[in-house]
């Protein structure tokens, strides 16, 4: 989807030259002797792979991590990865946790790693200047106090003291469900914070979708599918559909696509992929719909990541395979577009967006 997506959104698949400030920070008061590194379990909230990390012992590592790109990382790495921590009901003496920008999602974050902490154990968080380091300090004090902070490759890492009593155990549980899904746009859809466009219709898909001719058919693909809304739209308009396959690299988003297409009427077959479009498909599509990413939460552009959706949609639709893309006006896609495509076109334009229809050359 056009969208902002949190850092842990920005495939590091893609080039591996992005630095991980906020992980180099993460890791410094360890590196510096301030805080021990414990003999025992060491869960890490929202995880991500790095040199940083590996000054450390990882065998007893834990890393939860929901966006597929990072999860493939720590896996290729030999680090053990779980959808979700709370499931087997451990308690660790040391929770890591790198907090995303939107601030609902972010307490519910820290509450998360407060409730998997033993009794004794420490949080430690990090997060980068721009994408609320002070606020997440702050929130982290408000919860259970701060034992300590420093600020390093533009970013503040913060720390709890022991815990035990010291937590609002009422505000606690307030900021645990923050993050909940929840109904949006007169309850039609479900949605939870911290998802792209989470309590709105994104006005790029949805000028998408009015450019969308009905007679769409066949096998089809939405890339970066978000929590529905244009697959959805895309089956109501357009009966020929036979089948539809998601694809969100965000297992949070995905699942709440799940969820909402379960309202749709069309017989078509649907498929839910968590999967880093990036790295390619694996099926051959009749279409493709896709509304990419294309930056980070700390607003750096990073075009290549809507290129590489243009180049991995050109090398899965069919012969004649149409793909419909909207992005953001100023977005250098035309030159990867018709390098990949026999035609294109733009479809429409409204309010610094431009909706692409791109069709692939037949052999």
């Amino acid at each position: 989807m056009t969208h902002l997506i949190p850092s842990r959104l920005a495939p590091r698949t893609v080039a591996s030259k992005f630095s991980d400030p906020a992980l180099d920070a993460l890791m410094l008061p360890f590196a510096q002797g301030q805080l021990a590194w414990p003999d025992g379990p060491v869960l890490f909230l929202r995880a991500r792979d790095g040199a940083a990390l590996r000054q450390f012992p990882l065998a007893q590592l834990v890393c939860e991590q929901g966006f597929r790109p990072d999860a493939e990382l720590l896996e290729r790495a030999g680090l053990r990865v779980v959808a979700d921590a709370a499931a087997d009901d451990a308690r660790y003496p040391l929770v890591l946790v790198l907090p995303p920008r939107q601030r609902e999602e972010a307490r519910a974050l820290l509450a998360r790693a407060v409730q998997l902490v033993a009794p004794g154990g420490i949080v430690v968080a990090a997060m980068t200047n721009n994408e609320g380091a002070k606020s997440g300090e702050a929130d982290l004090k408000q919860l259970t106090g701060i034992a300590g902070s420093l600020t390093k490759f533009h970013c503040r890492t913060f720390w709890t003291r022991p815990l035990g009593e010291t937590v609002d155990s009422a505000l606690l549980a307030q900021w645990s469900s923050l993050d909940a899904p929840r109904r949006i746009e007169g309850g039609r859809y479900l949605s939870r914070p911290g998802v792209f466009a989470w309590n709105r219709i994104d006005p790029a898909s949805a000028l998408l979708v009015e450019c969308l001719p009905t007679d769409i058919a066949g096998h089809g693909a939405d890339l970066g599918a978000g929590w529905g809304f244009l697959s959805l739209s895309l089956l109501e308009r357009c009966p020929g559909i036979t089948a539809l396959d998601l694809y969100e690299a965000e297992a949070r988003a995905l699942a709440l696509a799940k969820h909402n297409l379960g309202s749709a009427t069309s017989s078509a077959r649907l498929d839910f992929r968590w999967h880093d479009v990036t790295a390619g498909l694996p099926e051959r599509y009749d279409f493709i719909v896709s509304n990419p990413p294309f930056h980070t939460q700390s607003r750096a552009d990073r075009p290549d990541i809507g290129q590489r959706f243009i180049t991995a949609a050109a090398a899965a639709l069919k012969p004649g395979g149409r793909l419909w893309l909207v992005a953001n006006r100023h977005l250098p896609y035309e030159q990867t577009l018709n390098d990949s495509f026999g035609e294109v076109r733009v479809a429409g334009e409204r309010d610094g967006f431009k909706v692409i229809a791109a069709t692939k050359a037949r052999r």
